[in-house]
């Protein structure tokens, strides 16, 4: 007989081959591949490895046990997290954090238990895990909006976490706008609008920011990457690229952005965005100077 472990670490789910191809067999092959990324999801929900790990052991065997219980209308990812979910809310098998697994989590996984459940499962569905609105519905077996609603909610209270001043360069006076109040709907304060490089920088040079949102082209036709790029030589700060031009950043060689939003965009994908980038960022929770 041969067996199969589908998660590392100290308690592996064994797959027997005496399961059937029809059952348990057949679900396990269109899971394992993203069974990684569920436990690095288990794990930010849980708030450790072994506490992620222990959930991810019981939905396996949940599934052993039952493989009808597979939801087949999803594809398998989408399924594989929404039955996560689900065993989620009904067990509680978290690892308290403690010792010196509390003083190795990062800032980030600090700030993640401070968000509301719902909210929170929400947020890294759509940013971390970088499933679509619809995808993060089906998960979490709410509507479209619902969810969109939970994923602007989580971003409410990382502002309240993570507020901070806000540097946004864009030539744009109507785009600039929109911009601007999404940034100050998320609580955020807004130093400056910059249209061209040379404002940028005298803007930084006035007012640090915490975050830096910037378009490409500017009205001078100066750049807003070479804008940024000067902005990062003084200080160490997050950046989110706007644009309508995403080749000239994307162009396979390191580094590239980690942040970066096509234009035309949608609102809740900037604010996403925007919560993203200063929820991981290693100052998160510091107010720009």
């Amino acid at each position: 007989m041969q067996n199969k472990s589908l998660v590392s670490g100290p308690r592996p789910v064994l797959i027997s081959a005496h399961v059937t191809e029809d059952g348990y067999m057949s679900i396990a092959k269109e899971i394992a591949p993203h069974l990684p990324y569920l436990r690095r999801f288990a794990r930010a929900l849980s708030g450790t490895q072994a506490g992620g790990d222990a959930y991810v052991v019981a939905m396996l065997e949940a599934l052993i046990l039952d493989p009808s219980s597979f939801p087949r209308d999803l594809n398998p990812r989408v399924g594989l997290y929404s039955i996560f979910l689900k065993l989620w809310s009904s067990v509680g098998l978290n690892v308290a954090p403690g010792g010196q697994a509390e003083l190795d989590r990062s800032s980030a996984e600090r700030n993640l238990e401070a968000l509301t459940p719902r909210p929170r499962q929400a947020f890294l569905l759509r940013t971390v895990e970088g499933f679509s609105i619809e995808e993060v519905a089906q998960i979490m077996d709410v509507s479209p909006s619902e969810a969109a609603g939970l994923v602007q909610t989580a971003g409410q209270e990382i502002a309240e976490q993570v507020a901070t001043d806000v540097l946004i360069i864009e030539d744009e006076p109507i785009i600039a706008l929109d911009i601007e109040t999404m940034v100050e709907e998320l609580g955020h304060t807004v130093t400056g609008v910059a249209r061209t490089h040379r404002e940028a920088i005298a803007l930084v040079a006035k007012k640090r920011p915490g975050l830096v949102l910037a378009d490409i082209q500017l009205a001078d036709g100066s750049s807003g990457l070479d804008a940024v790029n000067e902005i990062l030589a003084s200080i160490d700060v997050p950046v989110i690229f706007i644009t309508a031009y995403p080749e000239r950043l994307l162009t396979g060689d390191r580094p590239e952005p980690a942040f970066l939003i096509t234009k035309p965009f949608q609102p809740e994908a900037v604010k996403a965005a925007i919560s993203q980038a200063l929820f991981f960022d290693r100052r998160a929770g510091r107010k720009a100077a």
